[in-house]
């Protein structure tokens, strides 16, 4: 079983930044695959950000390219996601997500609410 919980959401105005951060436990950090998705309202949940095992690749959608920066310590065993240059189409709740060989896992998710 991993665990997953996720902070650091909150209110931002457009064109703020936020961090979100994971903490994962229950598995050894270095197997997993971390990513983040986020489901806005009357939407399915949408894949946002991946890291692989070992933080040397990092992927995105195109809707946050360039925006929004995936990262991961093993030393704190946290996966974050740094978010600049927010819009309004980016409030939804975001979920951090983790990929073993036994299936994945989510966390309970954070609110990002970006307002104009």
């Amino acid at each position: 079983q991993v665990h997953l919980v996720e902070s650091g959401g909150g209110s931002v105005q457009a064109g703020g930044s936020l961090n979100l951060s994971c903490v994962v436990s229950g598995r050894r950090f270095s197997d997993l695959k971390l990513g983040w998705y986020r489901q806005s309202p009357g939407k399915e949940r949408f894949w946002v950000a991946g890291i692989d095992e070992s933080g040397t690749r990092t992927y995105y959608t195109d809707a946050v390219k360039d925006r929004f920066i995936i990262s991961r310590s093993s030393a704190r065993n946290t996966v974050d996601l740094q978010m600049n240059r927010l819009t309004i189409e980016d409030t939804a709740v975001y979920y951090c997500t983790a990929g073993a060989r036994d299936g994945d896992y989510w966390g309970q998710g954070t609110q990002v609410t970006v307002s104009s």
